[in-house]
This record gives C-alpha cells, sequence and structure tokens, in this order.
C-alpha cells in the first residue's frame, strides 16, 4: 500500500520543530491566522492507520493535547507548561489522505492553570473535541 504524501494544504502552513515524540508521528504543521489562535495539523497518511483503516485514536489525542498546549505556552508567555487533565470525544472518523487540524480555545485562566478545549476537523468536517487543563510552570521540568 501507497503511504499517502505528507502535504499540508497550502503554503501557508509551517513544519513544526520537534525530535521527540512528534518527529515518530508526524510531519506536523502550524498555521497562524488572523484573529485566531494558532492551529496545527497534519495530513494522514498510512502510518496514522488503526486496524479499521482510519486514523488511530491516539493520533487524534495526540494532535489535540499538542494543539491546546502549544496555545496555553503561548498564553503563559512562552513559558512551559504541563497537561494535568485531558479528555477527548470521538465525534467521528478522519479517512487517510484528510487534512486533520485543531482549533484551540482558552476558556478559562487563573495565576495558574489555563482550561481550553478545541474542535478537532478533518478537511472540515468535525470529527471530535479535546478538553483540558493545562498547569503553568516557572521552568522546564527536570528530565
Amino acid at each position: 500500500m501507497k503511504d499517502t504524501a505528507p502535504t499540508p494544504p497550502d503554503d501557508s502552513w509551517h513544519p513544526v520543530e520537534d525530535g521527540g515524540f512528534i518527529h515518530h508521528v508526524g510531519p506536523i504543521w502550524y498555521r497562524e491566522t488572523e484573529g485566531h489562535p494558532q492551529r496545527i495539523g497534519f495530513r494522514a497518511a498510512d502510518h496514522h492507520r488503526n486496524l479499521n483503516g482510519v486514523v488511530q485514536g491516539g493520533m487524534l489525542m495526540t494532535l489535540a493535547d499538542r494543539g491546546l498546549g502549544r496555545i496555553a505556552r503561548r498564553c503563559h508567555g512562552g513559558n512551559p507548561v504541563a497537561t494535568v487533565n485531558f479528555s477527548y470525544d470521538f465525534l467521528g472518523a478522519a479517512r487517510i489522505g484528510r487534512f486533520v487540524e485543531v482549533r484551540p480555545r482558552i476558556v478559562r485562566e487563573t495565576g495558574s492553570l489555563i482550561w481550553m478545549v478545541g474542535e478537532i476537523l478533518a478537511d472540515g468536517e468535525l470529527i471530535g473535541r479535546a478538553h483540558g487543563i493545562w498547569k503553568k510552570l516557572k521552568r522546564k521540568p527536570e528530565t
């Protein structure tokens, strides 16, 4: 089976540079949109496929966690954040070849926490919703 070319929909998307876990499941792209938070997405390829022939649910959750976390980090002035609670509602499936993106939104912020939600779309069709809480950290956790 030939793998689908992992390309973004257009030139407004830029590669997310990440040599860690995202490097293994990507590539993933980001896009700045005027009046909206940054979005990230990926082109569903054969290596994202589950046994039912659609994108593995864990990949959708990974995208949502990373996308919401990027906005939480930006909200915290670029300082580190950590996911403390995360849930995902599966509303549909993403077929291979579709471009999947998350559209994040901050719901509430306190001095130490950020509550977020996000819609996950496959070629514009709503396929999931993510909900989470991110902790604002003072510095990167030690490894």
